[in-house]
């Protein structure tokens, strides 16, 4: 059994108003040491603020930020052993490459000799060799990237902070910068938390993600638990587009662990997995569009089928969409690699199939 990690930052009860408005409301949560941790939510939920607040540039109405043991809330960010890569970089135009990647170095009374060591070691880990005696200004988008993370680590912060670095690059040179990030920041085995609205991009890269949502934690779990189990109705639909489905339990079948559920379409078996779930509840069931699949009408429902008729399609080489539609309700459906399979036409009457696997949200009254 894997032993779980020490916690190297913990967050409690962190709280933070502007004025009569509440901003985050009561934030706890534990970043493992050597964990990425990304706080993803729409715009405005207060993820921003959350980082910054822990490191020392946005003071928190209550609550305490304990690294390492330490309780550091009242510290200013230069005596935090934090550090912020910042959402423009802020890289100093005026000097070299080499210059601002030991800039730190330098505030902090290292030997020359030492500096030129390490911003030679750091260069070397960014993929910038060569490159400490070139001006700010004649580096592209990417590379500017490459020398604020550099100069970040510089001083081996034990937290990384990252805010949104990628938002300033086009989309090929995103994804490249986010594998350089997850590469540098599990060989050095950073505690980092990332910034980002992107939430592709926050489960490409995390180890967990915390999902901010009017300043309060709707779930902290891995990109898998996030995207196939759900806590609520925000984050199934935060996380990636999915079809809503409500219906009524029926049973619940512990021997053969299914659960049967009515649907205005028909009734649905899934597998019961979720202990909570008892007959009465009205559920939501969280329906993602590559888990359905398509087949011809044959004029006859089987379990879990229902007939509709294709309102649209869209063919795009590796995936074919379709929003078919089935009594009022509209389902969106994904097919990956479609080549050589059959496709669907509009207007065209198919056969939609729902898997047992599907995640289901109990509804409160």
């Amino acid at each position: 059994m894997e032993t779980a990690k020490p916690a190297m930052l913990e967050l409690q009860e962190i709280h933070k108003s502007f004025g009569s408005v509440d901003v985050l409301k009561g934030i706890s949560a534990q970043i493992a040491k050597g964990e990425l941790l990304t706080f993803v939510g729409p715009s405005g939920c207060g993820k921003t603020t959350l980082l910054r607040i822990v490191g020392g540039f946005t003071t928190a109405t209550s609550g305490r930020v304990i690294l390492d043991g330490e309780d550091i809330s009242t510290l200013p960010p230069n005596m935090r052993n934090t550090k912020m890569v910042f959402q423009s970089y802020a890289l100093f135009p005026h000097m070299t490459v080499a210059k601002n990647i030991g800039f730190g170095l330098k505030l902090q009374k290292w030997p020359q000799k030492k500096i030129d060591a390490r911003v030679e070691e750091l260069l070397a880990l960014v993929h910038l060799e060569g490159l400490g005696g070139r001006s700010i200004d004649r580096l592209s988008g990417g590379q500017q990237q490459r020398v604020a993370l550099a100069r970040a680590l510089a001083l081996e912060p034990k937290v990384l902070l990252l805010d949104e670095p990628l938002s300033n690059l086009d989309a090929n040179l995103r994804v490249v910068m986010r594998e350089e990030i997850r590469n540098i920041q599990e060989r050095l085995q950073v505690t980092t938390i990332f910034v980002t609205h992107d939430q592709y991009e926050a489960m490409s890269i995390s180890d967990r993600l915390l999902v901010l949502h009017q300043g309060v934690i709707q779930q902290i779990g891995s990109p898998v638990d996030i995207y196939e189990r759900p806590a609520n109705e925000f984050i199934a639909g935060f996380v990636g587009y999915v079809n809503f489905l409500d219906g009524r339990v029926e049973s619940v079948q512990n021997s053969s662990d299914s659960v049967w559920i009515a649907t205005e379409f028909g009734r649905v078996e899934l597998d019961h997995h979720q202990k909570e779930i008892a007959p009465g509840d009205h559920v939501l069931m969280v329906i993602r569009p590559e888990t359905v699949s398509l087949s011809p009408w044959n004029g006859t429902e089987s379990q879990n089928s229902f007939h509709g008729t294709v309102q649209s399609q869209m063919y795009a080489g590796n995936l074919a969409k379709y929003t078919v539609k089935f009594g009022q309700k509209e389902m969106v459906i994904d097919h990956y690699n479609p080549m050589g399979s059959r496709k669907y036409g509009k207007n065209e009457r198919v056969n939609v199939t729902i898997p047992r696997n599907v995640h289901v949200l109990k509804r409160h009254a």
